[in-house]
């Protein structure tokens, strides 16, 4: 810059007249910058504001619109059938929604947990298809921030010990066992057998530890009240269905023809119930076999109305509604309010027989 001492008077008084002239147009530029800079600052404000509200209403319709996931292992078996329906309705009364899933093996579970996460779910409840598949199904849950909590049958860890961390809600598997063999040993001293001369159809999947835990039970009392370990028929079974139970008791029966009087029990009452068909295809009358199985479900309730009594005299009847409903419940309020449901809950049984069925059936709303 030149500065004015070095130009002449007369283009110095020039030149600061020109700048003078110059002031109003600068400061109206000033001016008009300032205000074009605030209205733009008030609607920054302004969206800032909107996207608040909205965020805020989006957490607010997100806590009315509660979704969980119910996954069985046997979407076909009465008992799972009751459970998804149990939750289902109280997802009516309460307001939110259930999506009924089924999950046979480990990858039909993780994709039915892909399939929740996709439409929005908060959380499962799980009956699940293998107990150790506890951790691999936690991975994929805890990837999606979701919560779980299983139902009837416990996850198990890498160290073969239940997953403390995951609420189960469930029936004390070895009690439930006892209560079987308290059942078939009342009714065997009721029939006048000795039980010296009976022989024990312990239809097991030893892999499954509910399973092993109720026939174990069912073993420790038939024992007490004096049937010979010797005539306990191991009769092991690939799956929990009737016919896994009618092709595991087949061969037992066949090899062991010398006894007239048989008990049957095992995990559930499909796979007792195809330890009685398969005694008939035996040869075996209705009054040479003592069967009871455990749940109270559809199959227990057809068996019962036949015309003629069968080898299956009962079953251990848990309410499959009850399990339904209280597990769903738990992960809802655990949802809803963060309050998360026990680590263990243990449900009781009743003996159901052809005799009181109907009021048992209803006692406990099945």
């Amino acid at each position: 810059m030149i500065p004015l001492s070095l130009l002449g008077r007369g283009h110095s008084n020039g030149l600061l007249q020109r700048l003078s002239s110059l002031r109003p147009a600068l400061s109206a530029q000033r001016s008009a910058r300032a205000r074009v800079s605030l209205v733009a600052s008030l609607g920054h404000l302004t969206l800032c504001a909107g996207l608040l509200l909205g965020a805020n209403a989006v957490q607010a319709a997100d806590a009315d619109e509660v979704k969980i996931g119910f996954i069985v292992k046997k979407p076909e078996q009465a008992w799972f059938i009751n459970e998804q329906s149990a939750a289902t309705e109280l997802g009516e009364q309460e307001g939110f929604e259930v999506v009924r899933l089924a999950g046979e093996d480990g990858q039909k579970v993780l994709s039915a947990i892909d399939n929740l996460h996709s439409q929005g779910a908060q959380g499962f409840v799980i009956c699940p298809p293998d107990v150790r598949l506890g951790p691999a199904i936690m991975n994929r849950a805890k990837q999606y921030n979701m919560k779980v909590v299983t139902v009837d049958d416990q996850f198990i860890g890498s160290d073969g010990k239940p997953l403390a961390d995951v609420p189960h809600l469930g029936m004390s598997s070895y009690k439930i066992g006892q209560q079987v063999g308290q059942a078939i040993a009342e009714e065997a001293k009721r029939r006048g057998w000795n039980l010296e001369e009976v022989a024990a159809l312990r239809i097991s999947n030893n892999e499954l530890p509910t399973a092993k835990a109720r026939t174990d039970g069912a073993t420790e009392v038939l024992l007490q009240a004096g049937l010979p370990e010797a005539n306990v028929f191991d009769s092991p079974q690939q799956n929990t269905d009737t016919g896994s139970g009618f092709a595991a008791a087949t061969p037992v029966l066949s090899k062991n023809s010398a006894f007239e009087h048989w008990v049957i029990y095992a995990i559930n009452e499909e796979s007792v119930l195809g330890g009685v068909r398969a005694s008939e295809q035996y040869g075996l009358n209705a009054d040479q076999v003592i069967g009871v199985g455990v749940n109270g479900s559809g199959a227990a309730f057809a068996e019962f109305s036949r015309d003629k009594p069968t080898g299956f005299y009962g079953t251990v009847a848990v309410s499959s509604t009850a399990h339904g409903r209280e597990s769903a419940q738990n992960l809802y309020q655990w949802i809803t309010t963060d309050t998360k449901p026990p680590a263990n809950t243990e449900t009781s049984g009743k003996l159901m027989t052809r005799d009181n069925w109907q009021q048992v059936r209803q006692e406990l709303g099945l």
